[in-house]
């Protein structure tokens, strides 16, 4: 493990750009797996629910969270190539991103998956409360890294607000 680490290390530093590929590539990756519980609750469940105001179509889903895990991605590479610097805020920022992507995937599950509408809506509050501390996070390692993600958590209050109106209509 911490022969893995260091070649992790190494790549950041001697390749970034092919450091900045894998990173982006893993967490669209990663974040595409959700989908597979999503194709499971599309069709006649999700169509049979009542839609709450300004519920995009389909369509708008897929576009906005291949962007949204580009940029999540671009900003996991920027904390990782500070490992050197603070191995201490590295840790602590990648470990609490790697709880909130479990949260991401677990909505998708609980949502689509399981049908479970007002599971979700409370899946997505603690997402969106780790997001937060994601930022929080990752702004102790690079700024910039922090705001990479505030569309991600625009989209996520979006989100949040849909849950809420599907669980209130259904």
């Amino acid at each position: 493990m911490t022969s893995l680490r260091s070649d992790l290390r190494e790549l950041a530093v001697e390749r970034p750009l092919l450091a900045l590929v894998v990173a982006v590539l893993a967490v669209e990756v990663v974040g595409a797996s959700g989908a597979v519980f999503t194709v499971q609750g599309l069709g006649a469940w999700y169509d049979s629910l009542q839609q709450p105001a300004l519920a995009p179509p389909n369509w708008v889903f897929g576009p906005v969270w291949t962007t949204l895990f580009a940029l999540i991605g671009v900003a996991l590479w920027l904390v990782w190539r500070q490992a050197d610097a603070d191995p201490e805020a590295v840790r602590l920022a990648v470990g609490v991103f790697a709880v909130h992507f479990l949260f991401n995937l677990g909505w998708s599950a609980v949502f689509f998956g399981a049908r479970e509408i007002g599971l979700g809506l409370a899946v997505i509050l603690a997402l969106w409360v780790l997001i937060v501390a994601t930022m929080w996070a990752f702004g102790r390692v690079d700024r910039r890294a922090a705001i990479l993600l505030v569309p991600y958590l625009l989209w996520v209050s979006f989100a949040t607000y849909l849950n809420y109106g599907f669980w209130t209509l259904n």
